[in-house]
């Protein structure tokens, strides 16, 4: 039975040319686990946001959308409300309440619930999504991934029949990511609730799906069963969005083959087994990664730091150092202080005890939160604001120039916060990059880019190390940092626990490690991305 109806749906922002939805029409039926994937900026979000009124886009829309036969914006709120739950990508975006009690009961409350039904289903949810020990905590308490597990749960406790998320891991650790993916999928068997979710990184969250969306330039470019998705890309070498598909598939592709594609480690490693095997291959050596540690430039030693005196401290005796030439990835679970870290090192926060240490004047600090970067009404003028806070006499050439590099000259006119969320990631980095950093401090610069996106910025990045700059990230994405980065240290307890070069830091990891170190540990010692496996047996 259909549950979401599109008919001939397209959507356009003001003062734009180029449709961000295009003639889509498709059917979702009941209980479907739909994924939407797609390059940065192809109408991902645009879409989700259109099936949810209260916060559609502004625009010009033609078609219609329908849930369960009606169109969408002849619902009522009570019925949009309760008829269709939505999951934002930030947690603390969605959090309106001070306890964790009261989050669950606020929804139901607006609806005009009797109290003793909410009290019964505030029960029956916090069992089932096993937040029942940290029921009466404060929400400013908890960790990313508790916040972004209380914003299904007080979702789901006014039971909709559809549930939307938009990117709803991007700012999750690993660990946290993956317990919140084995939540959707218990929902979705479970419960018998339709999930439609958007997302970039596909190792996890792909296995689950039936049915995919992929979207490019606003038009569907594939809808159907997801093996039928993954025969779709694989047949298409030159397809850029294979490089996205699970570090299983990857692996088996690039080594040849056409019909068994795995998708999950479980299944990888056993065609890996196989292919070894049936073919007597002896791999090669993976070549040791040199790293020549470059100067010091930014240093933190025994950083003690908490937001207030009736606080914990977050960090406690943190030390760490940033190197010219080098991109060192921060990593750890969320709510360990690796944020907290970059404000230190950038100089926005000053620290109870310990010292920061800086040979170089420029810092640049590109924030969690994209949107806070401009305050301009074009992207255009955002950039021309910071390249001439560089230098006065800047010529537009510049500007340009850095646009083209990040592919985001199609953007200089459109007001920063009509953008996707990958395309205001790519327009906040280029303000940075005009400013001509001596040292570039990421907090999460990888999220919302698609694949594409991300090597353009390692690209970006790596010349900024040739240069002699310094770079430090703070990621979830250590598919991205594995690759990438010369140097990773993890943060536990508010100190840096360990720090070593990215491939012995990733190789020696079970949970914080790559897919391709997953499928291959125990086959072929040393690798940790993809290109390792496919290069040792080739």
């Amino acid at each position: 039975m259909e549950i979401i109806g599109v008919r001939d749906f397209s959507f356009k922002y003001p003062n734009s040319k180029r449709y961000a939805l295009d003639k889509i029409d498709l059917s979702i039926n009941t209980s479907d686990f739909l994924l939407i994937c797609g390059p940065s900026g192809c109408g991902k979000t645009t879409f989700v946001r259109n099936l949810k009124k209260e916060i559609a886009p502004y625009g010009d829309t033609s078609g219609t959308i329908y849930f369960r036969g009606r169109a969408i914006n002849t619902l009522s709120p009570r019925e949009s409300a309760s008829g269709i739950g939505y999951v934002l990508q930030d947690p603390d975006n969605q959090l309106v309440t001070d306890t964790v009690w009261h989050e669950l009961a606020f929804g139901l409350e607006n609806l005009d619930i009797p109290s003793h039904i909410i009290r019964r289903r505030i029960a029956e949810t916090a069992n089932f999504f096993g937040i029942d020990d940290w029921f009466d905590k404060k929400v400013l308490s908890l960790s990313g991934g508790q916040k972004q597990m209380l914003n299904l749960a007080g979702v789901m406790v006014m039971q909709p029949g559809l549930l939307v998320l938009d990117e709803p891991t991007a700012q999750l650790d690993p660990i946290a990511a993956k317990e919140f993916l084995t939540m959707l999928k218990r929902i979705n068997h479970e419960i018998g609730t339709t999930v439609i979710v958007t997302e970039h990184r596909l190792e996890d969250i792909l296995p689950l799906a039936d049915k995919v969306l992929y979207i490019e330039d606003g038009k569907a470019g594939f809808y159907g069963r997801t093996s039928d998705f993954i025969s779709n890309i694989s047949n298409r070498a030159d397809h850029a969005f294979i490089h996205a598909l699970p570090g299983a598939s990857r692996i088996a592709l690039a080594l040849g083959e056409k019909n068994d594609i795995p998708v999950t480690v479980r299944d990888g490693r056993k065609w890996l087994k196989d292919h070894i095997s049936k073919n007597k291959i002896i791999p090669k050596k993976i070549p040791a990664h040199q790293v020549s540690p470059g100067e010091t430039v930014l240093s933190a030693t025994d950083i003690w730091f908490r937001y207030s005196p009736e606080d914990d401290f977050v960090l406690k005796g943190l030390s760490c150092d940033i190197r010219s030439g080098m991109i060192t990835s921060i990593v750890g679970g969320n709510g360990s202080g690796k944020t907290t870290t970059l404000g230190i090192l950038a100089g926005i926060f000053k620290p109870s005890r310990g010292k920061v240490r800086s040979k170089k004047a420029r810092i640049s600090l590109l924030t969690q939160n994209p949107k806070t970067m401009f305050l301009h009404e074009t992207v255009a003028d955002d950039l021309r604001e910071a390249a001439l806070m560089y230098d006065p006499k800047t010529s537009e050439d510049r500007i340009i120039e850095v646009c083209q590099k990040l592919e985001i000259t199609p953007l200089l006119g459109s007001h920063p916060y009509d953008l996707s969320g990958g395309e205001q990631q790519k327009a906040a980095i280029a303000k940075l990059l005009l400013l001509e950093p001596d040292v570039l401090l990421l907090d999460e610069p990888t999220k919302g880019l698609d694949i594409h996106a991300k090597e353009e910025l390692a690209d970006i990045l790596r010349k900024c190390c040739v240069s002699g700059r310094a770079v430090a990230i703070v990621t979830h994405d250590v598919e991205f940092s594995a690759r990438f980065s010369d140097v990773c240290a993890m943060i536990f307890n508010g100190e840096v626990i360990c720090s070593d070069d990215a491939k012995s830091f990733f190789e020696g990891n079970t949970f914080y490690t790559t897919s391709a170190n997953r499928v291959s540990r125990g086959l072929l010692p040393a690798a940790v991305t993809c290109e390792d496996v496919i290069g040792v047996l080739t």
